[in-house]
């Protein structure tokens, strides 16, 4: 790979996106009326829950996939191994078996349920390790070491932030065909920071002047921490039931590549989360999950943008 911020430009997004699975490609994006009339301005969603793994992991893990495919690193004879709340791991194990390699994957003890079941049942082995992510994390890693496999972290390779840059690309272009109109700020929500800083890439690519504000629960506030002081900062705990962001070290690389990229982290409560995770359901018609919710949740905390406001709707597993 080249450096991490020349491999973020739109010529790298572009050539990465052309060889992703067309079935996370392309995902739903429009103004809708419902939230527009809740918010008081014209609210973008883009919503990433319907494909293969119900979320938006699909694209970052078969670009990262794809590549450790080429370089000789994973294949037949050497699996890949990640940490992961579920839809990660789901994202890895489905790229993997389209490759023919073995994937292993592992989560805490407490993961969700049925996204263990799902990883699962896409071909990968679940090993369940820890009290929280980042202890499956370090399982994960020695795991690796251990029986010559390759570990995949999300936040750190900067193949999964290419290709979530997709999902910010197809707005610019969108915005640029007079599709949408031009959004002053998007709301993301953060766990390890490949989302946003794929998305902000992607976005002010096309659409420099909008804000990228990151949005993360208060029991999880690694990565807020983080941007806030420039350098990582992890937490002792991460007790948001929002798993999808439910992190507690924050990812060097990823807090590096926020730089120039983020305008702002806020962060919202458990009630929040909840309550913007049922009303989102309600509007859009489709099941939320409580990361995907931290969207809605942080437009709320910020209060009325002076324009149009793109929520990325990341997942629907529950």
């Amino acid at each position: 790979m080249t450096d991490a911020h020349d491999a973020l430009s739109p010529e790298h997004i572009r050539r990465a996106r052309a060889r992703i699975d067309p079935a996370f490609l392309d995902s739903p994006q429009y103004v809708h009326e419902g939230l527009s009339a809740r918010a008081g301005i014209p609210v973008i969603v883009k919503v990433e829950t319907v494909n293969p793994i119900r979320s938006f992991k699909g694209r970052g893990t078969w670009v990262a996939v794809h590549g450790l495919v080429e370089e000789g690193r994973i294949g037949r004879s050497r699996a890949v191994v990640v940490a992961s709340a579920g839809n990660f791991g789901q994202g890895v194990a489905y790229a993997a078996r389209a490759f023919g390699v073995s994937a292993v994957v592992f989560t805490s003890r407490h993961a969700n349920r049925a996204k263990v079941a799902r990883m699962r049942a896409l071909g990968a082995t679940v090993v369940e390790a820890g009290e929280d992510f980042d202890d499956a994390r370090g399982a994960a890693e020695t795991h690796a070491a251990d029986n010559d496999a390759e570990l995949l972290v999300d936040g750190e390779d900067i193949r999964i932030a290419i290709g979530a840059a997709s999902m910010g690309m197809e707005v610019a272009d969108a915005v640029q065909a007079g599709i949408l109109p031009a959004p002053t700020v998007a709301l993301i929500p953060v766990g390890n920071g490949s989302l946003i800083n794929g998305v902000a890439t992607g976005l002010k690519s096309g659409v420099p002047g909008c804000r990228v504000i990151g949005v993360q629960a208060d029991k999880a506030p690694a990565m807020t921490l983080s941007w806030r002081a420039s350098r990582p900062i992890d937490t002792p705990t991460a007790a948001t039931y929002a798993d999808g962001i439910a992190s507690r070290v924050a990812i060097p690389a990823a807090v590096a590549l926020m730089a120039g990229r983020v305008d702002d982290m806020v962060l919202v409560s458990e009630e929040a989360l909840r309550a913007a995770q049922a009303m989102l359901t309600d509007e859009l018609g489709v099941t939320v999950e409580g990361a995907a919710a931290a969207a809605w949740a942080g437009l709320e905390q910020i209060g009325r943008p002076d324009g149009p406001a793109l929520l990325i709707i990341t997942g629907s597993n529950i």
